[in-house]
């Protein structure tokens, strides 16, 4: 049954399998049985693509000109990073990842998009209405990737690449569907598109590619980096310019985690954990534990919010007990943020229930376990205390006390499209409120 239990769990789409055992069997006496070479070999996955349906998704993608490459957790689950790599690479087609799917894709690279969605950039939505070729691999079109479904990607034919025939045409209908493992399924992509020495080149896409650019440089991911506050995008991307090259970056829930996905850079795959669509709080911390446990040698830093590491911070003990060498930055902002920021501005500041201000000393608590905390109050501290922070192969927590009143931006709206997300706060109501205030003073 166990044997079963992890065969199941690693094919087709992975995932947890539960085993009940009674405890009457559990009372039982057994002779152990390990059945030999189990997951020495992958395993085999469902493939329901012809070789005409890989040449009708080689000529949409030689008859495209303004092609968006659109990455999903199946390509990490899949192994299939290199081949998502050689098809960009080969045809000119620029990438975006979901959360799940941050590290395969590396971030740094020329036809890097970043994450699309709810809180991707301006540039990256952009380029999703208005593309005239969308290739979903490993990708299932939820909620946070569509907003609102009929004015998602309306111009460009869809071709979607999945392992789960559950999840073809599920939320969005595609034009040509390949069923079958990400890797396996792009391997043979790219020997459709390479196999006819006489077919026409990719075309260029210089002119896409520059549009793109344009577009990063009208409304770029930024902040307010001469503020006197401590901002958590300057604190996130000084971590992950001063974090080791494989260093493993697990996250929470929340605001950290949306500023994470957008300021940290990633060059490899399984380099970010986060629960993702199950949005667990509490996740983040227990996650790095078990990846340092995994990777001893690495570096591995838990980055929380204050509200979620309130949920496992029992697990301190734990830390201490076997010298967890796991790093803690916790981005406090003294209340739970993005439930504040959509109580701000969708709910007419009708706050309720979010404030955090009665949470622990976090330094004294770690120091209690004998962990050495520091709290980081001033920007000009930030670069300091983490350099330190990542020094050593000690477990150590940094709380950065930022900016309580700073939000994630770019926001896609609740039922609104890509194409409706708002980039910045309006400025015109910041200012009405600072007139408001300065009335209510007088």
């Amino acid at each position: 049954m166990i044997e079963r239990a992890f065969k199941a769990a690693i094919s087709g789409r992975p995932g947890p399998v539960l085993v009940d055992l009674p405890k009457s069997v559990l009372m039982e006496k057994a002779e152990p049985s390990y059945p030999s070479g189990l997951g020495e070999e992958r395993p085999e996955r469902a493939r329901e693509w012809r070789d005409e349906d890989l040449e009708r998704a080689a000529e949409m993608i030689f008859e495209s000109r303004n092609a968006v490459l659109y990455a999903g957790g199946g390509v990490i689950s899949s192994d299939a990073w290199r081949e998502l790599r050689e098809l960009a690479e080969l045809t000119h087609i620029p990438v975006t990842t979901t959360v799940m799917a941050l590290g395969g894709f590396p971030s740094r690279h020329p036809l890097s998009l970043g994450m699309l969605g709810m809180h991707g950039s301006y540039a990256t939505n952009q380029s999703i209405c208005h593309c005239d070729l969308l290739i979903a691999v490993g990708a299932r079109f939820d909620d946070r990737v569509t907003g609102r479904v009929n004015g998602f990607a309306t111009n460009a034919k869809k071709i979607q690449i999945d392992v789960d025939p559950s999840e073809i045409n599920k939320n969005v209908r595609v034009d040509l569907a390949l069923v079958g493992d990400a890797r396996e399924t792009l391997q043979a992509l790219l020997r459709a598109l390479k196999r006819d020495p006489g077919q026409a080149a990719p075309p260029s896409r210089q002119q896409w590619l520059q549009r793109i650019d344009s577009w990063r440089a009208e409304h770029p991911l930024s902040y307010d980096k001469y503020a006197n506050t401590v901002k958590p995008q300057y604190v996130l991307e000084t971590i992950s310019k001063h974090a080791e090259d494989d260093a493993i970056i697990s996250v929470d829930v929340g605001q950290h985690q949306m500023w994470a996905a957008q300021f940290c850079s990633f060059s490899r795959p399984r380099t970010w954990l986060s629960s993702s669509g199950l949005g667990a709080m509490g996740y983040g911390f227990p996650a790095a534990m078990g990846a340092q446990l995994a990777f001893p040698d690495r570096q591995v830093v838990a980055v929380v919010g204050d509200g979620g590491f309130q949920m496992t911070l029992n697990d301190l003990a734990t830390v201490a007990q076997y010298h967890v060498p796991v790093k803690i930055a916790i981005i406090n902002n003294r209340s739970l943020g993005m439930v504040r920021q959509w109580q701000e501005i969708f709910f007419e500041k009708r706050y309720c229930d979010i404030d955090l201000n009665y949470a622990p000393n976090f330094v004294k608590l770690a120091e209690s376990y004998g962990i050495r905390g520091t709290r980081v109050e001033h920007r000009t501290d930030v670069v300091d205390a983490v350099r330190d922070f990542l020094s050593d192969r000690e477990p150590r927590l940094l709380d950065f006390w930022v900016d309580p009143a700073e939000n994630v931006y770019p926001i896609v709206p609740p039922g609104a499209a890509l194409a409706e997300m708002v980039v910045e706060p309006p400025r015109v109501l910041v200012e009405e409120e600072e007139a408001l205030d300065d009335l209510w003073a007088v």
